[in-house]
């Protein structure tokens, strides 16, 4: 089945979702290589929406949710990839928790920028693999995931 150019662009454009929630754990990495910042561009639309309306962040995802992953009427490719990019930022969301809970009240130091760095670098890898299956017009297959939202859809 071929896939339309505007699907297959709404279809990455999901995926700035969870990048937008990874950019925070970018900090260390950001001071050590500056031009890193530049990733952080393609978010800023939707961390001015989070900031500026109350809840922001809680509504888009519900809009996402709601609008898009339980709309049958969107079709199955943009469905597939909003609920993957909303799991995504489900996990990215509780690993944030987990740092703010767990692990950053024994300081800052090497071991928490190591950790935060892997996990802006992992998301960044997804994110990239998403894009270019996107813009191939595939479902980016990620292993659990994928599963967990085709069992949904």
């Amino acid at each position: 089945m071929l896939i339309p150019a505007w699907q297959k662009c709404v279809g990455i454009l999901m995926y700035l979702l969870p990048w937008s929630d990874a950019i925070p754990f970018g900090r260390y990495l950001f001071v050590d290589f500056p031009f890193l910042q530049w990733l952080a561009l393609p978010t800023l639309p939707i961390l001015f929406l989070e900031n500026s309306i109350p809840f922001g962040s809680f509504l888009l995802f519900f809009i996402l949710f709601l609008g898009v992953v339980r709309n049958p009427k969107t079709p199955y490719f943009l469905r597939f990839n909003a609920l993957q990019a909303l799991l995504i930022d489900i996990g990215v969301i509780i690993i944030n928790y987990a740092f703010t809970v767990i692990i950053q009240p024994f300081g800052k130091g090497v071991i928490i920028g190591t950790l935060s760095s892997t996990v802006l670098i992992a998301v960044l890898a997804i994110v990239i693999f998403a894009f270019g299956e996107c813009l191939q017009g595939k479902e980016p297959e990620l292993p659990t995931i994928s599963e967990a939202v085709r069992m949904q859809l």
